[in-house]
């Protein structure tokens, strides 16, 4: 039912492995089944509650960094060098991904890449700027829309990218100005007129450009910061069309640019958009007119009530019966970071614990797997994010194409089958630990159902069962609970070696039906 009612029906670990698989970037089988026995609030609770910065990346690897030895942070240090950034790139990657490779029951993370598809920033040649810009996103993941949107309006990678630093009062720069109102804020309407995009015009743009001058990123003198220069910015007045209602913006200057953005946040379409775009990363794609009215809207309007605080808005999207609906689950294709990040962290996969390894790992397996798959952090393909978030009428099918199934499959193949290898290190999925903790280990059909549970957003049907069993039985030649009994009274390195073998091949067969790419 579309309706954002609280949803009051029983809870159920298949229901938290939903709310899991949508909000974290997977969890262990202990983790989901502390979730199942969890009441709705208590999950969410869990989910939802703050956590303090993590400590920023620090320097790995490299010693021809001047101003930083190993084991000590960049992130505030001068750079001259295109060696420096060449390691400091992989670093903040790394970083990165151990962030989301920790397994937390927090929706933290997840929330920090759907502002990255938001507030796009791409093409950014110093790591540091990276570093600031991701962070900002991180701290204020679950915090205040208007003020998030006023802190990356000069936030210098923002200034970067989307020319800000280059919009003087002398030469008006409208690239920042059009994307704050067509894809951070506002959204395009119908169109009315000439120029006229029913929520904002073209004049709008050309004016918001004037209000936004003044700003440049300083990288000379550290800390690396947005600063004001007066001297840059149009100190005449600013007048809005009828769709502000005509306002004139006087001169304020660094305040001005807060002033605009509190004008724009006046409409109720900001709350309507925004509400929008976290519906399609949570939920859905498609968005009907039932769902518009019933879902959008209201949510929207907590958020507007809320004076545009995320975490009111989202927790009632979480715990509405709509996100809980069978036509709901298992209906979106999994994007490629969720794609790769949730069996290591649904299995407790052995993981470089050498810094020196962990960060060759991440930055050089994990990360060209995300390019693979077309999902680079800090590489959007362009200021609108990744297509399948916006582009009709794919939007998630379009991460399943001829280039990117190979690269899925290559990955699973050699992650579930113990072939994952980089240098003399090998990535372990374990399964025979997380089998061990079920509470009928040795009945195929019981296992089955559990991995399904941890691997699958539906249950196994029995026709796929019936294809399943025979992997754990070894055909018909010994039954998967004589093996696994034996194990257990004799965990010789042998009788271990027999249940992992068929566990592995289970896990690369389930990894390649098509119900593995869907969440």
């Amino acid at each position: 039912m579309a309706t954002l009612n609280k949803y009051a029906g029983p809870w159920s670990r298949y229901l938290a492995a939903h709310l899991l698989r949508r909000t974290t970037y997977g969890v262990n089988y202990d983790t989901l089944v502390k979730f199942g026995n969890y009441t709705l609030d208590q999950c969410l609770d869990h989910l939802l509650q703050p956590l303090g910065d993590p400590p920023p990346p620090i320097n790995y690897t490299s010693t021809e960094d001047p101003n930083t030895p190993i084991g000590d942070t960049w992130v505030d240090k001068g750079t001259t060098s295109g060696t420096i950034d060449a390691y400091r790139i992989p670093s903040i990657r790394s970083w990165t991904f151990d962030l989301m490779l920790k397994g937390d029951a927090n929706i933290r993370e997840k929330m920090t890449m759907f502002w990255h598809n938001h507030f796009v920033t791409a093409d950014i040649n110093d790591p540091r700027y990276n570093y600031i810009y991701i962070s900002l996103l991180r701290k204020n993941a679950l915090g205040n829309f208007k003020q998030l949107t006023k802190d990356i309006t000069i936030d210098p990678a923002m200034l970067n990218y989307l020319n800000g630093r280059d919009n003087t009062g002398q030469a008006p720069n409208e690239n920042y100005a059009r994307e704050l109102m067509e894809l951070f804020t506002l959204g395009k309407g119908p169109l009315a007129g000439p120029g006229d995009y029913t929520t904002y015009t073209e004049d709008d743009i050309k004016e918001m450009a004037r209000v936004l001058t003044g700003w440049i990123d300083v990288r000379n003198t550290l800390p690396i910061r947005a600063e004001y220069r007066a001297g840059r910015h149009d100190i005449r007045s600013k007048t809005l069309s009828h769709r502000f209602g005509n306002v004139t913006i006087n001169n304020a200057g660094a305040e001005e640019y807060k002033n605009l953005i509190d004008i724009i946040f006046q409409k109720d379409e900001v709350a309507t958009f925004i509400a929008t775009k976290l519906y399609r990363w949570f939920v859905h794609s498609n968005i009907d007119e039932t769902i518009h009215n019933d879902v959008i809207i209201p949510m929207g309007k907590i958020i507007r009530d809320n004076n545009y605080e995320i975490l009111p808005g989202l927790r009632a999207l979480l715990a509405s019966e709509h996100f809980y609906d069978e036509c709901i689950i298992g209906t979106m294709v999994k994007n490629p970071i969720d794609f790769i990040l949730n069996p290591i962290n649904q299995f407790s996969a052995s993981l470089p614990t050498d810094n020196v390894q962990r960060v060759n790992f991440n930055s050089r397996q994990i990360y060209p797997k995300t390019v693979e798959m077309q999902m680079a952090i800090f590489m959007a393909p362009s200021v609108a994010g990744w297509q399948p978030y916006y582009q009709e009428p794919s939007y998630y099918r379009l991460w399943l194409n001829a280039t990117s199934l190979p690269y899925r499959k290559g990955f699973t193949d050699l992650l579930a089958s113990n072939t994952y290898k980089f240098g003399d290190f090998r990535v372990l999925l374990n399964p025979i630990n997380t089998v061990d903790k079920f509470v009928k280990p040795d009945d195929v059909d019981f296992v089955l159902t559990e991995i399904a549970l941890i691997l699958f957003s539906k249950p196994l049907a029995e026709n796929q069962k019936t294809i399943l069993i025979p992997i754990l039985n070894l055909g018909n030649t010994g039954t998967w609970q004589t093996a696994y009994t034996l194990y257990k009274n004799n965990p010789s390195e042998a009788n271990k070696a027999v249940v992992v073998n068929r566990l592995r091949n289970l896990l690369v067969y389930m990894m390649r039906m098509p119900e593995y790419h869907l969440s």
